[in-house]
């Protein structure tokens, strides 16, 4: 079986949860199968590997456009496969068109949703619906939809109604439970200023709207003085968002002085570091398919405090791995926070019951590593993804 993976990130361009995702799969089905990654960006020397420009034509054009140019360069060139899988709307179109062109069945992975995001307007303009229209005609038409959660399951039903759910699977993100593990060293901390020993809240993300991070920030007002945090927090989707979160950490900064905001995107061997020495770790969401951050957290045995929304609840066990915090959020595709300054103090109540009882996190920290390890791991989701190749290409 061939299998083509369509995607916009891969090694070593990656920048969110979708890239990390198509590289380890990548690496589990590849003993298994014939795997083809056609990826965008620049040259990669891997076997098996290819990568995709915008056209020249397009370099100037709004990013939807160009990134559709990409996407009909990809889909002249998966004919001979057997399937195409793509991963994101960036993908999407080109796996769409590769199925009409070459006749064979598109599978997609759903780690997000256009409809769920419409603050993306203000990032791309009219290039949101040139997004918009790419993903739903993809998701209309694929043989298979993988979601990523039960959450996301309902998501992709409800923002796409016509869309038969009998051809929508769930298959959870996964953890490499080897490389994601406890990391000692310190350098990664003291190198920045950052006291391994100081009871410590870390926060790694993008600066978007859906991660929630203006929420998080005034919920720290609300805490001890003496809790350290740590930002691992870039690429802001606008100079509007990247204004607002600079401006509360700023001001935190001011008010505590134990604030580190680190921009750039550490290699893993730090970002392990930073985690295994934190108290907990916060994911103050208002949209999140699953949250890779969180397994990653937990497997290097940190306990989680979350919003109770998307796919959170299928892998943070409330009161056993961390805490959910409830969220009750508006229905128009935004999921603003219907009670903000609520969800803002129950946060703040649930950070400051985690960081007030160390030996408690600890034992939580403990489970989270056992639940990541337990129900996490690739090998199980590659062969849960293989069965939907199966199923598809029988069907």
């Amino acid at each position: 079986m061939r299998v083509d993976l369509l995607t916009k990130e891969y090694p070593p361009e990656i920048y969110g949860g979708a890239g990390v995702h198509v590289a380890e799969l990548t690496r589990v089905l590849r003993p298994q199968i014939d795997v083809q990654v056609r990826a965008f960006g620049e040259d990669r020397d891997e076997p098996g590997t290819h990568s995709y420009r915008a056209p020249a034509e397009l370099a100037r054009a709004n990013a939807a456009l160009s990134t559709m140019g990409t996407d009909l360069l990809i889909a002249q060139d998966c004919e001979g496969a057997d399937l195409v899988h793509s991963h994101t709307w960036y993908a999407n179109f080109a796996g769409h068109l590769a199925s009409l062109l070459h006749g064979m069945p598109h599978v997609l992975s759903a780690h997000s949703l256009e409809p769920l995001r419409p603050w993306k307007a203000e990032q791309l303009g009219g290039g949101y619906r040139l997004s918009s229209f790419a993903e739903r005609t993809a998701y209309e038409a694929a043989a298979g939809i993988i979601a990523v959660s039960g959450g996301m399951r309902a998501d992709i039903l409800r923002a796409y109604p016509s869309v038969d759910p009998a051809r929508v699977h769930v298959v959870h993100n996964g953890i490499d439970i080897d490389t994601w593990s406890p990391n000692p060293e310190t350098s990664a901390l003291t190198s920045r200023g950052i006291d391994p020993e100081a009871p410590t809240i870390v926060f790694v993300g993008r600066i978007t709207r859906q991660k929630g991070l203006p929420y998080f920030l005034r919920a720290v007002r609300e805490l001890p003085r003496e809790i350290q945090l740590v930002l691992c927090a870039g690429a802001p989707d606008t100079p509007e968002i990247a204004a607002e979160v600079s401006g509360l950490v700023e001001e935190l900064a001011a008010e505590r002085g134990n604030v580190h905001l680190i921009s750039e995107m550490l290699p893993r061997h730090e970002l392990t570091q930073i985690l295994t020495h934190a108290t907990t770790f916060v994911c103050p969401s208002i949209y999140e398919p699953l949250g890779i951050v969180n397994l990653e957290a937990m497997a290097c045995g940190i306990p989680v405090v979350a919003s109770a929304t998307g796919g959170i609840p299928e892998v943070v066990v409330d009161g056993e791995t961390g805490y959910l915090v409830p969220l009750d959020q508006a229905e128009d595709g935004t999921g603003t926070p219907l009670r903000p300054e609520e969800f803002v103090a129950d946060l703040a109540a649930a950070l400051e019951r985690m960081v007030s009882d160390p030996q408690r996190a600890r034992a939580m920290g403990e489970a989270s590593r056992r639940r990541a390890a337990e129900h996490f791991a690739w090998t199980s989701i590659a062969e849960r993804t293989l069965d939907v190749y199966r199923a598809v290409l029988e069907g």
